[in-house]
């Protein structure tokens, strides 16, 4: 599931990786369970005589067209769809013949949300909404597993962790941007340091 190393830049290392949440296959693993019995009755029903194979074949055939349709490539779509954090950038991957992926360095996303409702809460996912500083904006990633502990860790790349500093997301050659950017108290002088008490 984690991005091959090959494809990772020097001193570059993956902080999440994940597939879109498991309640995606609800829906395919029902039409599975439908199909299948419902194909399994009518070809148990079906009248014997001349009409016997040639019927039985075409439910087959029906059964195959519905299962592909929509229990295998959902199924395909979903294995074949991966959302990777590293220190530096955030990766996704879609697609099952024609791929395709976008890469979002972590210096050009100002700001990262996340939103979930009942139902997400209970199976323990949700959507994370990030806004970068490029041409399309926007970036909604559906159904996160564990979104919470996502929007934390890209937040601690991101703005810095307990420490305030800048996080990974941030060259160590680099100047940060200003949003990422903490004020620090100056460091006292000598002078400072020292009462007239104790001159």
């Amino acid at each position: 599931m984690a991005i091959s190393a090959k494809l990772l830049g020097e001193d570059e290392y993956v902080v999440v990786s994940t597939r879109t949440h498991w309640k995606a296959l609800i829906f395919p693993v029902f039409v599975l369970l439908v199909v299948a019995g419902a194909g399994g009755f009518l070809a148990a029903v079906v009248p014997s005589g001349s009409l016997q194979t040639p019927g039985r074949i075409a439910i087959l055939a029906v059964g195959v067209v519905l299962l592909l349709t929509f229990a295998a490539k959902p199924f395909l779509n979903w294995f074949f769809s991966t959302y990777t954090l590293t220190n530096r950038r955030l990766i996704t991957r879609h697609g099952i013949l024609t791929r395709t992926g976008r890469d979002i360095p972590l210096m050009r996303i100002n700001d990262v949300s996340y939103e979930h409702g009942l139902i997400d809460r209970i199976l323990g996912c949700g959507t994370l909404h990030i806004e970068s500083a490029g041409e399309r904006g926007q970036v909604v990633l559906p159904d996160v597993p564990q979104v919470e502990h996502v929007h934390l860790q890209m937040s601690d790349l991101l703005f810095g962790g307990p420490e305030g500093r800048p996080g990974d997301g941030v060259l160590d050659d680099e100047e940060p941007p200003d949003h990422l950017r903490r004020r620090t108290r100056p460091e006292p002088d000598s002078e400072t340091l020292f009462s007239s008490d104790d001159k």
